[in-house]
């Protein structure tokens, strides 16, 4: 009892020497530089290795849910990086994680949703302040992504002119504020082919958006392909044909029938009106396990997730019925990374 009573008063002598030592000026300054170091020690590539490799820096659809941001993918092959769709929340992801804006070689838009551009104008600020840019962020997109480039330019022209007369060129660079947009043309649907990469658009099924785009990514014999928003495709099991890995969208439909009746219930039907429509251009788990099954790929990935889940249990009503249709399969999260090796059959499941 005696050292029990000596421990408790050892741990509270301790707990009021150390708050009173971080009150010390001098104390907080080395604290501080132990913090800046640790942030600048995060810097560097997304994967050190040769390697196709994807990181989910956001993993929801705009419904909700803590500690998820809207749909982004982080797409690094070798030393070429590219953002897949860049939805709200998720340019902190990257931000946190200290990605290299630097070397983002260009944003493939998959379709023009909000919650698919919404943090646009962030990750173009990373990727202009300080970067030594000598030329526009690319901005690969289907017909109209010019319009929100420009609206995007209008809006925050002003903030370019006052960084540029407050910092200079050689940190904000007006001539290089804004961004290089490419509209996709179908009929020329290769996009991207340097070296050993190659990136491949092809239209997906997401009425009324007309069009709406997937991707399919190539390098050094690994393949993998992000589905963006789309209901059951064809166009998604021809292109996802032996991928090793397949990014796609995901909707749990008894969960969504749930929040529609509860908003019917409760005196809210337009809410209740949005859940039913957005099951006509969305697809369900077992639809995409189904589509992974017909195109042979070798790992699936679940995005874009509708509701997204919160918890354990609601994970677990999330993904029901999977399992009986296919074994090889991720939830994804916020930080989820897949790494292929080059030249391997290797497919590395990790986090960020």
């Amino acid at each position: 009892m005696r050292t029990l009573i000596k421990v408790s008063i050892s741990a509270i002598i301790l707990s009021i020497a150390s708050y009173v030592i971080i009150q010390v000026p001098s104390v907080q300054d080395r604290i501080m530089v132990s913090v800046v170091s640790g942030m600048a020690n995060t810097f560097g590539k997304l994967n050190k290795e040769d390697a196709l490799s994807v990181a989910v820096c956001g993993s929801r659809s705009p419904i909700p849910s803590p500690g998820r941001a809207e749909t982004c993918m982080l797409v690094q092959a070798g030393e070429e990086m590219f953002v897949v769709d860049i939805g709200d929340g998720s340019n902190d992801n990257l931000q946190n994680w200290g990605i290299d804006y630097s070397k983002i070689n260009a944003v493939l838009l998959t379709h023009l949703h909000s919650d698919h551009i919404a943090d646009l104008p962030n990750l173009h600020q990373g990727a202009w302040i300080l970067q030594s840019r000598k030329d526009k962020l690319k901005v690969y997109g289907p017909e109209g992504v010019d319009i929100v480039t420009q609206g995007i330019e209008m809006a925050y022209g002003l903030d370019y002119q006052f960084r540029n007369e407050h910092h200079g060129d050689a940190i904000a660079p007006r001539e290089y504020a804004g961004f290089d947009t490419r509209t996709i043309d179908l009929n020329n649907p290769v996009i991207y082919q340097n070296g050993a990469l190659k990136i491949t658009a092809f239209k997906v099924i997401h009425e009324p958006i007309e069009p709406s785009l997937g991707y399919k990514f190539e390098y050094k014999g690994r393949s993998l392909v992000i589905t963006g928003d789309t209901s059951y495709a064809q166009s998604v099991i021809d292109n996802s044909m032996n991928v090793d890995v397949l990014f796609h969208e995901a909707q749990a439909n008894h969960m969504v029938d749930v929040i529609q009746k509860f908003a019917n219930e409760n005196g809210a039907p337009l809410r209740a009106k949005v859940m039913s429509d957005i099951k006509t251009y969305h697809t369900t788990l077992i639809e995409a396990a189904d589509i992974a099954n017909k195109a042979n790929v070798k790992k699936l990935v679940f995005y874009h997730l509708t509701p997204a889940p919160r918890n354990y249990l609601t994970e677990l009503i999330f993904v029901r019925g999977v399992n009986e249709v296919r074994k090889e399969w991720t939830l994804a999260k916020d930080g989820t990374l897949i790494v292929l090796p080059a030249n391997s059959e290797d497919i590395i499941v990790t986090s960020m």
